[in-house]
């Protein structure tokens, strides 16, 4: 299964696993026991943490990006010539694949509305804006078609074929011929919505012409810089959207700043400030718009995908995406729980507790069925390896009959849930070791991702869920419609050959660097996400959203416990998004307290329940 533990300590303690990550870099779990490299073996069941990706970018080069750009943003001020290293020229007449989301698949289309994502792809990090623009549009594919291209690539008339466009500088220019002529005047010529994130929208009003900016506008992007008045880009660790103080957790160093826009006032356009950025290293703290509107223009002052947390400021962005594709929806909050990594090694009474509590409350859930049970090593059975079938344990079998009659959603959870007879990362048995991804603790006591497993191709993963299916139907299970990747690792052919079986899958995901652009995939390089709502995603799939977590008890790998005050607060925080998601898992092993606190105080926030087949 996906373990919430280290997704959580990921997205809310670091990185939205909507967030780029290196994987010698990537860790985050939250367990039962914490983890260590060679635990002792004992025949009683432990219950290794969850282990889940970084949301979010998270790499290294982070800090050495936001240190050039706030040199480049203080040579702009001074009107001087820009770093060098930071710079590029985006390279036009380069062929990419332009990837259209929901037109190949008839049941991929969730909207009718059509967005243009636009990236960059020059400079030393030019790699970050592939993963910038997944992460957009992916959550644009919650609204209809979507299409990626790179800035340099643009061509006149694009804007107004689409119901809105979307670009996300990440690249800081040196000059404003780095972006096509074409683009600046289509986009200050559209009436469309148009949203730009962080950097370049200087060059947008020299060009145009700042006095013609300014008065359509109201502002002045030429004066708008990310140092505050002590020429520092201070602290911005809070963001305030809908009377909702949300997170902002950068770590030193690696803060590359938050526009401050110079909004003119007087007789010029209104600018609506839309949320506000927190600068908590004044005394007092003192704020300033951290996105604004006027017009069809909406501005962001900084990429809201590096070091994501589950109370991060990324919810702005993805309520803001209904302002431009969907402005009629309807505020509506629903939640959805799923009980977590069943198999036959189960005790029954156990996952029955769960299931009886939840329809007792007439709380639909989905529940992850892993496949077949193994402990190749003999870990828990005293050096005896055991393989259990859901044909061979008809009680734990009987369990999972009696949940889908009563509310219940099955989701396929993997085959075996564990890679071969080897520790990837804890002990090679089912429920706790990856799957499809090679994982290793390293002596910081760590959980660090490795890569594919070795020979990782789309039929391999397909047989995995075949084989999966067959164990169901030899233990008369119910047929699952939808897929959910173990500790949320896979590949681009591991998601291709899942979806030869399960046209959704329930889970945070993986999207690696060459998805976009074409070319070779790099897999030491990729952004995690979590979703608010249903997506359709760069992969083609439709992907449920799970953006709370799970309960974990006990710190594990270096995450924090995930309580469920911590859940619930989480879920508090997600009510800014319009038409969004409280959704959370649950190991059955903890009892039903925690899971009864859970869901009360959910529900007590207005969430209804749903169940994932009303989706």
């Amino acid at each position: 299964m996906a373990d919430s533990r280290s997704r959580f300590s990921i997205v809310r303690f670091g990185a939205l696993c909507t967030v780029i990550a290196l994987l010698t870099n990537c860790n985050g779990q939250n367990g039962t026991t914490p983890p260590v490299s060679n635990p002792a073996k004992s025949p009683v069941r432990e219950h290794h943490p969850e282990m889940i990706p970084a949301d979010g970018v998270v790499s290294p080069t982070l800090m050495q990006r936001a240190t050039v750009q706030r040199g480049a943003d203080r040579e702009r001020k001074a009107g001087r010539v820009r770093n060098a290293a930071f710079v590029g020229m985006a390279p036009a007449g380069r062929m990419y694949r332009t990837h259209l989301i929901g037109k190949t698949r008839p049941m991929a289309s969730l909207g009718t509305s059509s967005t243009l994502v636009l990236f960059d792809t020059a400079g030393t990090w030019g790699y970050l804006g592939e993963l910038y623009a997944m992460a957009v549009a992916n959550l644009a594919g919650h609204f209809g078609t979507v299409a990626t291209e790179p800035i340099g690539s643009y061509t006149s008339g694009q804007l107004n074929q689409y119901t809105a466009t979307i670009y996300v500088g990440s690249t800081y220019y040196g000059s404003a011929s780095s972006i096509p002529s074409a683009f600046y005047s289509d986009a200050f010529a559209t009436a469309n919505p148009l949203i730009w994130i962080d950097d370049n929208i200087w060059y947008f009003a020299d060009t145009v012409g700042p006095a013609a900016f300014e008065t359509k506008y109201g502002w002045d992007p030429t004066n708008s810089y990310f140092a505050n008045s002590s020429g520092t880009t201070g602290n911005v660790t809070q963001v305030s959207y809908k009377s909702q103080t949300l997170t902002r957790t950068i770590p030193a160093g690696a803060d590359g700043g938050v526009l401050h826009p110079y909004i003119l006032g007087g007789t010029y356009p209104a600018v609506t400030t839309l949320a506000t950025a927190v600068d908590t290293s004044t005394s007092p703290s003192t704020s300033f718009p951290w996105a604004i509107q006027s017009g069809n223009l909406t501005y962001i002052g900084e990429i809201p995908f590096d070091y994501v947390t589950v109370t991060d400021r990324v919810l702005v962005f993805e309520d803001l995406l209904f302002s431009a594709l969907a402005p009629a929806t309807a505020t509506r909050h629903r939640a959805m729980v799923r009980l977590e990594d069943l198999n036959p090694s189960d005790d029954p009474s156990q996952d029955m507790a769960a299931a009886r509590y939840l329809y007792s409350q007439n709380v639909p859930f989905a529940f992850g069925v892993i496949g077949e049970y193994t402990d190749p090593d003999g870990y828990y059975n005293g050096g005896v390896a055991q393989t259990l079938t859901w044909s061979q344990e008809p009680t734990v079998a009987n369990a999972i009959t009696y949940m889908a009659s009563h509310g219940g959603t099955m989701v396929s959870h993997g085959f075996t849930h564990q890679y071969s007879n080897v520790n990837n990362p804890y002990d090679g048995v089912t429920g706790d070791d990856a799957e499809f991804f090679l994982a290793s603790v390293n002596s910081a006591n760590s959980v660090v991702w490795n890569g594919p497993i070795p020979g990782d191709s789309t039929s391999w993963a397909a047989g995995r869920a075949a084989s999966a299916i067959s164990q169901y139907a030899a233990g008369g299970l119910p047929q699952p419609g939808i897929w959910e990747t173990p500790h949320y690792f896979g590949t681009d052919l591991d998601y291709a050959g899942f979806a030869q079986y399960y046209p959704e899958r329930y889970e945070r995901s993986l999207y690696f660097n060459g998805t976009l652009v074409g070319g070779s995939v790099n897999y030491n390089s990729y952004i995690g996400q979590f979703f608010p709502y249903p997506v359709i995603d760069v992969y083609g799939t439709k992907v449920l959203p799970e953006d709370l977590g799970n309960y974990e008890p006990v710190p594990f790998n270096n995450n924090p416990a995930w309580l469920p005050a911590n859940i619930i607060g989480a879920a508090q925080d997600n009510l800014v998004v319009r038409d969004g998601f409280a959704s959370f898992f649950y190991h059955p092993y903890y009892g039903t307290s925690a899971l009864r606190q859970t869901v009360t105080g959910i529900k007590a926030l207005g969430y209804t329940f749903v169940a994932p087949s009303s989706l």
